[in-house]
């Protein structure tokens, strides 16, 4: 007994105090619509904005690589300190946004509907002593940070990653909402979904990631942390490269599409980039099923947000992408997001409006 609570305590302090150590380095071939762009070339990207991007960038401590790539092609790939460009790096709470998308493929193939009740599918996962709200609970509910359990996150993080049942222990928080009110952002929700995702298709989610993203995407997608069960972390430490976190953020940009290959539904996309349960306290931006949505220079801006400053970036309207990772232990983690939200509102965005067309 001493022995397993020894090993809880151990995992709980290493969630909570460190980050995933890089996996060692992968190779992902760009695909013709993301080659690499002649020396000197800026596609459709104003080339002083984009040099004091690259300028600002650097200056910032806990930066570690920045991708640009308007319409698919690259207009700027650095590693300014770091691992490499190929190198899978920890990016904490953007694999919530990854995890939707697993969702998505499997709304897609049947194995999820949105307006489905979780309980049945979790089954004895259920605690027996939960609120008989839970039974309202959907998948979109989950997706959206609508279920209305008190969140894990924050302060209450410890004591949920400190038990040995991750999935029963959110599945038994008071709720704070009813389920399908305001968003209550808590990656305990997110880690729900990673166990309906496994019960409904059968397979891990680690699985269904590389099955469903990973192979249609080209990108490696390592092994990441497990709960004490068993079930694949939902919503936090999921290693992914930044040139794989680029074709990620493309998928989504080309409507679910990969080349000529159908990844997921337009539909989802759509559904995904549409604001649900009002706006965060916190930061006064909204969410949709996994993607944070916010507004500037007068453009949708839809973006996977992790911990530290791991940001994917899109921009419909302008064809603009872009994927920031930084030190994921590094103090001061707020205001280096908000350096680089200021990084590309004011010369990213500028530099794709002020662009000459590709």
């Amino acid at each position: 007994m001493t022995t397993r609570l020894t090993s809880r305590r151990s995992l709980a302090a290493g969630l909570i105090a460190t980050a995933l150590a890089p996996v060692a380095a992968c190779s992902e071939t760009p695909p013709a619509a993301l080659a690499r762009p002649r020396p000197g070339h800026r596609p459709g990207l104003d080339a002083l904005r984009l040099a004091e991007a690259d300028r600002q960038a650097e200056a910032l401590s806990q930066m570690r690589a920045m991708i640009v790539a308007r319409d698919g092609k690259i207009g700027l790939e650095r590693v300014y300190r770091g691992p490499g460009l190929d190198s899978p790096v920890n990016i904490k709470s953007a694999s919530k946004t990854v995890l939707a998308a697993i969702a998505g493929a499997a709304v897609a193939r049947g194995v999820l509907r949105l307006d489905q009740p979780i309980a049945a599918i979790l089954g004895g996962r259920v605690p027996a002593g939960a609120d008989s709200r839970v039974r309202a609970i959907t998948v979109e509910h989950l997706l959206s940070m609508s279920a209305g359990l008190e969140p894990t996150s924050g302060a209450n993080y410890g004591r949920w990653v400190s038990s040995d049942d991750w999935v029963g222990y959110a599945l038994s928080r008071p709720f704070v909402d009813e389920p399908g009110g305001r968003m209550l952002y808590s990656t305990g929700t997110s880690h729900i979904l990673s166990a309906v995702l496994t019960a409904a298709a059968g397979r891990s989610t680690l699985d269904l990631a590389r099955a469903w993203l990973g192979q249609p995407l080209g990108i490696t997608i390592p092994p990441w942390t497990r709960d004490p069960k068993g079930i694949y972390f939902g919503g936090n430490e999921m290693a992914l490269s930044p040139r794989a976190l680029l074709r990620f953020g493309e998928l989504y940009r080309n409507g679910g599409l990969q080349g000529q290959v159908r990844v997921l539904p337009a539909t989802w996309i759509a559904q995904s980039w549409r604001s649900r349960g009002g706006r965060s306290p916190w930061t006064g931006y909204t969410y949709g099923l996994g993607w944070w949505i916010r507004q500037a220079s007068g453009h949708e801006v839809y973006f996977a947000w992790g911990y530290g400053g791991q940001m994917v970036y899109v921009v419909p309207s302008l064809a603009l992408t872009v994927v920031m990772t930084s030190d994921p232990a590094a103090r001061g983690a707020t205001g280096h997001v908000q350096a680089l939200h200021a990084l590309f509102d004011q010369h990213l965005i500028t530099a794709a409006e002020t662009g000459r067309a590709t």
